[in-house]
């Protein structure tokens, strides 16, 4: 039997089990306890306010407990069951995992973007769902839904492109959409680039943004705090630092693969036994550098590498 049959003939083992079970909301032994503040958190609210308007989406995910036949091991969903027992919920339905390893639940979760939360939203505006519900389910007011449907209004595809993953708040693209297209895509990639999407930050690159960038080139440009002539330095400034970047960028990958050639180079060269003694004897400032250089295992600066 050659390999390619043998891996034909093996068994697939499933994660999960194949249909769902309902079970008691109190019979589920939870994995870990949940801190005192989380009922007081935004989070526990909105998902609160979730459950109450369109139901659990998500199910928890239990594990049966091999030393005590029919109970069940609560391994993600400690908050959605700690919301059913609030709403006097007494049976859910769970999704029944084949392993009772806990680790991997909600350690690699990409959270919803703004943009895809706007998009999400756009869409279910689209097939007919009231403003009024959407808001309820994300517990938020009707008109902070209506300022999420608008978000991306005045701000171009390249941007949005750029920013489309990012954890970009929406105030960051109200700033956004007071310059021009070409200018939005510099700032999305300064916001990329020094990975800050603050606010503070996107009012710093708006000062130092030309009056001929802006979207409306004929009216002055007034941030609060900040006189004409504190603005003009800013403008040089961010003008300068974007030069800098764009050279770095031009020359970093081959930077890198140089200092990577270099540093294979001198380990091998260190594991000779005659070259280290010629350097302690002639060169022990040299054996140093390069010992160093053959131990680095960062290219960032120890303050920014810690």
């Amino acid at each position: 039997m050659t390999r390619k049959d043998r891996h034909r003939s093996d068994p697939v083992v499933h994660g999960f089990e194949v249909d769902c079970v309902t079970l008691a909301v109190d019979a589920l032994l939870p994995v870990r306890m949940l801190r005192t503040a989380t009922k007081s958190s935004r989070k526990y609210q909105q998902i609160t306010a979730s459950i109450r308007e369109v139901g659990l989406v998500e199910p928890p995910v239990v594990a049966r407990d091999p030393s005590n036949p029919g109970t069940f091991l609560l391994l993600d969903g400690h908050v959605r069951v700690e919301v059913l027992k609030d709403l006097g919920i007494e049976q859910i339905e769970c999704l029944v995992s084949t392993d009772d390893e806990a680790f991997t639940y909600n350690k690699r979760i990409s959270r919803l973007s703004p943009v895809q939360e706007h998009k999400m939203i756009r869409r279910a505006i689209e097939r007919g769902v009231p403003e009024e519900k959407i808001a309820k389910a994300l517990d938020i007011n009707p008109q902070s839904v209506r300022r999420k449907v608008r978000m991306l209004d005045g701000i171009c595809d390249e941007s949005i492109a750029i920013l489309k993953d990012k954890p970009c708040p929406m105030a960051v693209f109200e700033i956004l959409r007071k310059m021009k297209p070409l200018r939005q895509v510099e700032a999305a990639e300064l916001l990329v680039n020094a990975n800050n999407y603050s606010v503070a930050y996107a009012s710093a690159i708006l000062a130092g943004t030309p009056q001929r960038q802006l979207a409306e080139g004929t009216k002055p440009k007034r941030i609060k705090g900040i006189t004409p002539e504190a603005m003009a330095r800013m403008e040089s400034e961010l003008a300068r630092l974007q030069e800098s970047i764009t050279s770095i960028q031009e020359t970093y990958g081959q930077d890198h693969l140089h200092l990577t050639v270099v540093k294979g180079y001198l380990a091998k060269l260190l594991g000779n036994a005659r070259v280290v003694r010629y350097l302690m004897q002639h060169r022990p400032e040299f054996l140093a550098e390069f010992q160093a250089i053959a131990d680095m295992i960062s290219t960032l600066p120890p303050e920014a590498a810690a």
